[in-house]
C-alpha cells in the first residue's frame, strides 16, 4: 500500500469506511465496486439527474432521483468489475492499481463474475421501474459498458468511449419523463461527452508513465504537452452545448447564471491543474462533482421559477 506522502495517487484509500465498518469478507467486493471512492458514482449519476431536471417542470421527483442514485451505484460497480476483469494483468503492473482485489488475487475470476451478475440484476431491477422506452434505452447502454474497458488497447481515445458510456444517463433521465428523446436531451448528452473528455484526460495523466510501460493508450499520452489546449476546447464545447440544451428546453436565467459559474470552475481546472503531479490531477478530477451539481442546481432553479411564473 502506498503511503499518504507518496507522489502516486493511490487507487485504494487507507482508513475508509470500508476498512472501519464493513465485515472483513465483504471488503474486497466493496473495493472492487469502488464503494470507498464515490466520485465515479457521482459522475455517472449527475447526467441522469441533469436529464431528469431538464425534462421536469418544477421540482424533479425525489423518488426517481433516488432510483437513479441506486442505479448509478450498482452500475458503476458493475462497470468497475468488468474493467478490473479485463485489466487484471495490466493492473498488476501499474503502481496506482496494483492492489486492486482481482489483481492481487483477493477475488478470483469466478467470484468476480458472480458479483458482476448480482450487480447487473440489481441494476435491471431499478431499470424496470421506468417506462418501456427507457428500459430499452438502458439495455442498449450495456454494449458501451462492455466495450469500454477494451478501448485503451486499440485507440488513444478511450476517454471518448467513457464519455459515451457515462453520459447515457442524460438520455435516460429525459426519457423517464418524456417517454422518448428530443433535441435538448441529445445536446445534453453530447455536452456530457465533452465534459468527460476533459475530466478523464486530467485523470489519465496520473497513469501516463505506467501506461507507456504496459502499452495501453489514452488521450493524456496522445495530447502530451498540448493537453491544456485540448482541455480548453473540450470544456468550451461542454459549456456551449449546455447553453444550447437549456435554451432549446426553454430554461430561464437561473440556469444560465449557473452555467457561468460552472464555466468559471472548469476554467479554474484548466489553469490550475498540474499535469505532472498525480495527486493534483486526482483532486481536479474529483472537483467535477461540484461542476455537475452547480449545473443541476441551475436547472432545478430555472424549472421551479418557470413553474411559479
Amino acid at each position: 500500500m502506498y503511503d499518504s506522502v507518496s507522489s502516486v495517487a493511490t487507487d485504494i484509500p487507507v482508513g475508509s469506511w470500508v476498512d472501519k465498518w464493513a465485515p472483513v469478507p465483504f471488503r474486497p467486493y466493496l473495493r472492487l465496486a469502488r464503494a470507498d471512492r464515490p466520485i465515479g458514482t457521482w459522475l455517472l449519476l449527475i447526467p441522469c439527474w441533469w436529464g431528469l431536471a431538464l425534462a421536469t417542470p418544477g421540482w424533479p421527483d425525489w423518488r426517481v432521483m433516488a432510483l437513479f442514485a441506486v442505479g448509478a451505484l450498482v452500475m458503476r460497480g458493475a462497470g468497475c468489475t468488468i474493467n478490473d476483469l479485463a485489466d487484471r494483468e495490466f493492473d498488476a503492473k501499474v503502481a496506482r492499481t496494483a492492489e486492486r482485489p482481482i489483481a492481487i488475487g483477493a477475488i478470483g475470476v469466478p467470484r468476480a463474475v458472480g458479483f458482476l451478475a448480482l450487480q447487473l440484476a440489481l441494476g435491471f431491477a431499478v431499470l424496470i421501474q421506468f417506462n418501456t422506452f427507457t428500459i430499452q434505452l438502458g439495455i442498449a447502454s450495456l454494449a458501451l459498458v462492455a466495450a469500454y474497458p477494451f478501448m485503451k488497447r486499440f485507440t488513444y481515445w478511450p476517454q471518448l468511449f467513457l464519455g459515451l458510456t457515462f453520459n447515457w444517463g442524460a438520455l435516460l433521465g429525459w426519457s423517464v419523463i418524456k417517454g422518448g428523446l428530443d433535441w435538448p436531451a441529445v445536446g445534453l448528452y453530447v455536452a456530457g461527452i465533452f465534459w468527460t473528455l476533459g475530466y478523464d484526460t486530467i485523470y489519465a495523466h496520473q497513469d501516463k508513465a505506467d501506461d507507456l510501460l504496459v502499452g495501453v493508450k489514452s488521450t493524456a499520452l496522445k495530447f502530451g504537452d498540448g493537453t491544456g489546449m485540448w482541455l480548453v476546447m473540450f470544456y468550451t464545447a461542454t459549456i456551449g452545448l449546455l447553453v444550447l440544451a437549456g435554451y432549446s428546453a426553454g430554461l430561464a436565467w437561473p440556469y444560465h447564471a449557473a452555467i457561468m459559474l460552472g464555466a468559471g470552475h472548469l476554467g479554474w481546472q484548466v489553469m490550475r491543474v498540474d499535469l505532472e503531479h498525480p495527486k493534483d490531477c486526482l483532486a481536479k478530477f474529483k472537483s467535477n462533482r461540484d461542476f455537475g451539481l452547480i449545473v443541476l442546481a441551475g436547472m432545478i432553479a430555472a424549472q421551479v421559477l418557470a413553474g411559479r411564473a
